[in-house]
């Protein structure tokens, strides 16, 4: 399910090139933070995802709701009879 979420995610990903030094930037725009930028596309894709599974272990650790991606949820459910 993790992985399913993450590969979800990053084909979400948009991406560009910044005119200013010609670096890229890739944001996935449902992960509110997750971004990242290198100097070559694939270097940028190799950050986002590292910074995308960051966020979604604090996010979990934290409690923090995760968006649904997909129809994939790694939100907790509480179990309201305990």
């Amino acid at each position: 399910m993790l992985s399913e979420y993450i590969k979800a995610a990053m084909h979400r990903a948009k991406y560009e090139i910044l005119k200013e030094d010609s670096t890229y930037i890739g944001k996935i725009p449902e992960c509110q933070g997750v971004w990242a930028s290198s100097d070559t596309l694939e270097a940028c894709r190799d950050e986002l995802l590292e910074v995308l599974e960051e966020w979604i272990i604090l996010g979990l650790q934290m409690g923090h709701p995760l968006p649904v991606i997909d129809g994939i949820d790694l939100s907790f459910k509480k179990d309201e009879a305990a």
